[in-house]
């Protein structure tokens, strides 16, 4: 169930962008931002809790910063897609496999944790299905062909659980599971931090944006 709640999400996100066919990723912010509250905010109630009483804080604090930095690493390359940033040139027809390495890699990683903090799997799923529309937005729009975006994300879908995979299959994963969720984590609050202050034109919070960030919070509170 897990593998198919997160392809679906992606899968549907990119459905509902070919047959409404939105021109404009601005109509998504509010979700964005809710997303971001609500993943950042299931990392601080769920993740850092585990992985601090479970280990060496200064370790710990090593591999959060390490997650922050490879995060950084691979929004070069992606040009921040993770938090629904695109910005590459849609008039180019060629694969954009810088764009897919990085997006899979930072896909791959968000499923390592999963299976030893099931409630992130809610966080994930609300993250990915704003950035999998914006993504979807800007794949059928520019001068890819069909094929090579349904390419893209059936591939990009399918990243997430396969980290999910990796985390119960392989040992070397469960072995070192505290490690590879604090760098997890570093890549969330990355994530999640940017989306909340980059929502916004000039950085600057209105109600709407506010309630949405609220709810995500307190949402994930509740869970």
């Amino acid at each position: 169930m897990t593998y198919l709640l997160l392809t679906l999400a992606v899968l549907l996100s990119f459905g509902f962008v070919y047959f409404a066919k939105p021109k404009s990723k601005e109509n998504f912010k509010l979700l964005l931002a809710f997303s971001g509250a609500f993943l950042l905010a299931l990392t601080l109630f769920e993740l850092f809790p585990s992985v601090y009483h479970e280990s060496n804080s200064k370790t710990i604090g090593f591999f959060i910063m390490s997650g922050i930095l490879l995060q950084i690493i691979l929004e070069f390359f992606s040009k921040g897609a993770e938090h629904g940033h695109v910005h590459l040139d849609s008039d180019k027809s060629d694969f954009p496999w810088l764009l897919f390495f990085s997006l899979s890699l930072h896909s791959l990683l968000e499923g390592l944790p999963i299976e030893e903090h099931g409630t992130i799997l809610y966080g994930i799923l609300i993250h990915k299905i704003p950035i999998s529309i914006i993504l979807s937005i800007f794949l059928l729009n520019s001068k890819i062909t069909l094929q090579k975006a349904v390419f893209f994300i059936v591939l990009f879908a399918i990243m997430t659980p396969l980290g999910n995979y990796f985390a119960t299959n392989f040992s070397f994963v469960m072995d070192y599971h505290i490690q590879v969720t604090a760098l997890v984590i570093g890549v969330f609050l990355h994530i999640s931090t940017v989306i909340l202050f980059e929502s916004s034109e000039g950085h600057t919070f209105n109600l709407r944006k506010l309630v949405a960030i609220v709810l995500g919070i307190g949402i994930a509170y509740l869970l």
